[in-house]
């Protein structure tokens, strides 16, 4: 989806002038948070690396490093995860996700089941040179059981491509006979189906699913299986019906009742503003009954709130 961003390259971009507008917004007493994210939203990731280098050129100073000793708490935490490059904006969140105190399994899932291939085959190589470390040995030696295999099998990021019409029915069959049809459920044939073949071809295994066993595949996963693999094949299955509205579902998600899941947020909104988020902010419209701009506003505030409002780019009446 080319130019489903809200993020856009800067026409008249000029990265010398830019550093020079960044020193001069960290310079001296108090620093001009204003000034730092109205220029640095209204440039894309790759101007931003530039701005990077020509502030060191200049200044001999890391831009970053700055940044963070300039600022502080959730903006702080959001103006990092805009100067990171893409691919390795998504290895620093998987090697959180995977050292920190306890796994995050739920930002393993939200990243492994939502990139492209050719995006899980770069976060792997990123890995192994940032870390000297293999990324599936990491989530294997982190993770168990079949949540475990599921995750193993999206790293291999060899989903088949197109659709298969000589497989769509067996597949409906094979998954309604390894959990509706059977006592207990045999998980290893939704981690296959589900985790080699592609997205369109999913989206005609629901349908003839459906018309199969009378159910949405989704409810038979929740019926049929629990924890950390429910919630990863749930996450595949959603993405393969529409990433947007994945993305959309879990924005909503970390913003409904008490609290901020900001982690989340921050992580969505920048790794999706350059993609599609004008496509997440039309299935958050659709699926609830308030925008996403609207949903930020109510439950953020400051320059965070700020930042994040023209991260989504616009409200959606």
């Amino acid at each position: 989806t080319a130019g489903r961003g809200t993020v856009k390259a800067h026409g008249g971009f000029n990265a010398n002038n830019d550093a020079e507008v960044l020193f001069k917004a960290m310079k001296g007493l108090g620093t001009d948070e204003d000034a730092i994210l109205q220029l640095l939203i209204a440039r894309s990731n790759a101007q931003r690396q530039e701005i990077k280098a020509a502030f060191k050129t200049l200044h001999g100073n890391d831009l970053v490093d700055n940044l963070k000793s300039e600022l502080g708490g959730k903006f702080e935490s959001l103006i990092v995860a805009l100067m990171t490059p893409p691919i390795m904006y998504d290895v620093t969140c998987l090697r959180d996700a995977i050292k920190g105190a306890g796994t995050d399994e739920k930002g393993l899932i939200e990243i492994l089941a939502s990139r492209l291939p050719n995006e899980v085959n770069e976060i792997k190589s990123l890995y192994k040179r940032e870390h000297n470390d293999d990324l599936e040995k990491d989530v294997t030696g982190d993770t168990g059981g079949n949540f475990s295999r599921m995750l193993v099998v999206l790293l291999q990021a060899s989903r088949q491509q197109g659709i298969q019409e000589d497989l769509i029915q067996s597949d409906a069959q094979a998954l309604l006979a390894a959990g509706e049809q059977k006592y207990g459920t045999d998980e290893g044939q939704f981690i296959t189906i589900l985790g080699n073949r592609s997205n369109a071809h999913l989206r005609r295994v629901f349908e003839e699913y459906r018309k199969l066993s009378g159910y949405e595949i989704e409810e038979s996963i929740q019926r049929e299986t629990s924890g950390t693999l429910q919630e990863v094949l749930l996450a595949v299955v959603k993405c393969a019906r529409s990433v947007p509205g994945y993305f959309a579902e879990s924005l909503y998600n970390a913003m409904k009742g008490a609290g901020t899941d900001d982690q989340k947020l921050i992580r969505i909104m920048v790794s999706r503003s350059e993609v599609d988020m004008m496509d997440i902010r039309a299935e958050f419209r659709k699926r609830f009954a308030t925008s996403l701009h609207k949903t930020i506003q109510g439950d953020t505030s400051g320059d965070y709130r700020k930042a994040l409002l023209l991260l989504c780019g616009g409200d959606d009446a």
